[in-house]
């Protein structure tokens, strides 16, 4: 198996048969790529254990990070239909990226990834690998090694975000838990939008699953809201509040 990595030349021009709002939507390569500097990441399959626990999730967690240093969009390409696509994004809850069905395999023929995953029972799918592209024009290729299995070495998201800065920061992770009704949960959210923060809420309370016990087991508190960022307990509304005013202005 030969794969090569083609910088310096464009992508290949095809149409990506996707679906928005239940209907049919026909979606051009210049629609995606032209005057923009696009993220590819390709993979072997929707829902497979490396792409779902991995290569995505990753991709969707630096996307603020990519978009501060320049990047207009991010797409996960892969030789799956826009039903499974889609189904997969809402799986995984998606919000940064956009998931593009190549179905036919036009794109990844013509990137020359397409390689025969017959023994796995896929038929002909896409080899891992990741682009930049700016206005239709391959920048960079991570491609990853030709080894058994499904490698994943270089084409992860870390990687990209080192090629194009170096001195990028890993962003710090910010979860909030929070129960319907509660001022003190708006007031904690809103001082985190106030503050360019994007968080994960973890709503609690009858019907979520999520119970006092649970957020005790976690913070040492029963109360909400509870904020954690980059791994650390802030606590209360409060507390968030004075962790704001203790940073360097």
């Amino acid at each position: 198996m030969k794969l090569t990595s083609i910088e310096g030349q464009s992508v290949p021009q095809t149409v990506f048969r996707t679906r928005a709002n239940h209907q049919w939507r026909d979606v051009s390569s210049a629609e995606l790529f032209k005057d923009k500097t696009v993220i590819v990441f390709s993979l072997p399959g929707a829902y497979t254990p490396t792409c779902s626990s991995s290569h995505l999730p990753r991709y969707n967690e630096l996307a603020p990070t990519f978009r501060a240093n320049g990047v207009d969009d991010i797409l996960c390409i892969s030789v799956n239909d826009a039903f499974v696509m889609d189904a997969w994004a809402k799986e995984l809850a998606v919000e940064n990226i956009h998931l593009i069905p190549d179905g036919n395999a036009e794109f990844t023929n013509g990137m020359g990834m397409l390689v025969d995953k017959s023994d796995l029972g896929f038929g002909k799918r896409s080899w891992r690998y990741s682009m930049l592209v700016k206005n239709g024009v391959i920048e960079k290729m991570f491609i990853e090694p030709d080894k058994p299995g499904d490698p994943f070495e270089v084409s992860d998201a870390d990687t990209m975000l080192h090629y194009i800065n170096p001195e990028a920061r890993d962003p710090e992770f910010v979860t909030v838990f929070t129960r319907e009704g509660c001022p003190h949960c708006a007031r904690a959210k809103a001082l985190l939008k106030a503050h360019d923060m994007t968080f994960e809420e973890i709503k609690t309370g009858m019907g979520t699953g999520v119970s006092s016990r649970t957020i005790r087991a976690v913070s040492g508190h029963s109360t909400v809201p509870q904020v954690f960022i980059g791994g650390k307990h802030i606590g209360g509304a409060d507390d968030l509040e004075k962790y704001f005013s203790c940073l360097p202005h």
